[in-house]
């Protein structure tokens, strides 16, 4: 039997193309998704939406939500602070570094690997903790870093007990977003399940209006929608503006972006 998983489960395309993954692999995976007050909260109910789809086909992943409002509610960042402006553009600029949250990851793994150690006890010592961190994360979000996770995961086996099993593993590591996408695309073909409908319960944007619709225009919302692009797919989530407004104006940033960078 594998070793079972623990993920972090936001209801972003990322770790929901992780968790379908992992149930392709044939882990049984626990799954957590934490409320620290996010503007884009949303994406919990997209989170659990796909999770009950799942489990009603047979598939072993559970559901933990986990409150942290109260303890990151003085953490500044643009996606707590629900009247801060929501920075616009390419992903990798500048102004994107207001979205960061003041150590989450960190936060957010201490949880991870306290729920996979505890785990590992019915499994003969042995559990995957498994992170969606990708390429495109590194530059803005310094906890997304393999080095980070390397040092974390260092630390909390030197503070616990039989943890030399439990590792953090990172799938994604080298990969872009459509090449998360088009992992995704081949668990759906194994699992048997529908993309469009998977990902289409999915929030990527860090500012949706209050129908849940993606504006398109943040830097999260724009590299989710060259992702689609550049698997040759129109994204199934509806944004506030067209599909092809909103990847116009995706490429124009993009080609903006690289001419910047040139």
């Amino acid at each position: 039997m594998l070793a079972p998983a623990v993920m972090a489960l936001s209801g972003g395309m990322d770790s929901t193309c992780l968790l379908l993954r992992l149930l392709r692999e044939g882990h049984a995976v626990t799954a957590l998704g934490f409320d620290y007050g996010q503007r884009h909260r949303h994406e919990l109910e997209m989170a659990q939406r796909n999770v009950a789809a799942l489990q009603e086909q047979g598939h072993p992943v559970t559901y933990n939500l986990v409150d942290l409002r109260s303890a990151m509610a003085s953490l500044e960042s643009s996606l707590t602070n629900h009247d801060a402006d929501m920075p616009e553009g390419h992903y990798a600029e500048e102004q994107m570094k207001q979205t960061v949250v003041p150590n989450r990851n960190a936060i957010f793994s201490s949880l991870l690997f306290a729920t996979a150690l505890s785990l590992s006890k019915e499994h003969e010592g042995a559990a995957r903790i498994a992170l969606g961190v990708h390429s495109g994360d590194h530059a803005i979000y310094p906890d997304c870093r393999p080095e980070f996770y390397t040092a974390i995961e260092h630390a909390f086996k030197v503070g616990n007990w039989d943890a030399e099993h439990v590792n953090f593993d990172l799938p994604y590591l080298h990969l872009d977003k459509a090449g998360i996408l088009t992992d995704g695309l081949t668990s759906c073909d194994v699992l048997g399940l529908d993309f469009d409908t998977v990902l289409g319960n999915t929030l990527t944007s860090y500012a949706p209006d209050e129908q849940g619709r993606s504006l398109g225009t943040t830097g999260a919302d724009v590299e989710r929608i060259l992702a689609f692009h550049d698997i040759g797919r129109v994204d199934p989530v509806v944004y506030v503006e067209p599909w092809d407004v909103v990847l116009r104006n995706a490429l124009q940033l993009r080609t903006a972006h690289e001419e910047g960078d040139a």
